[in-house]
């Protein structure tokens, strides 16, 4: 009976700190649309972290951050987190930032 006290203790805690975190992301977004600039290249390091080609992934994101201030969290996806830089597109209709 304890353990499960406990282990709902812990998920409700997990979910409120999630919440938070969320909550810091969307801050952060805001701040950036109301016109601060953001370090693009430590963004675009985070963001191109696990990428197979990293130097690619740099010089795009970093253009798309150039553009939008703004690079969306984690290494992959989320790309509702930031609408202009999921819109950029190359010549041939792809994705342009990763």
């Amino acid at each position: 009976m304890a353990i499960s006290k406990a282990f709902i203790a812990s998920l409700l805690i997990s979910l409120l700190v999630l919440q938070l975190v969320e909550a810091d992301v969307e801050i952060s977004n805001e701040k950036n649309d109301s016109g601060s600039k953001i370090d693009c290249g430590s963004a675009c390091i985070a963001r191109c972290n696990l990428s197979s080609r990293p130097n690619l992934c740099h010089r795009a994101c970093g253009s798309c951050c150039a553009k939008c201030n703004c690079v969306p969290p984690g290494t992959y996806g989320n790309y509702d987190k930031c609408a202009c830089y999921a819109n950029q597109t190359t010549h041939g209709g792809r994705r342009k930032c990763p």
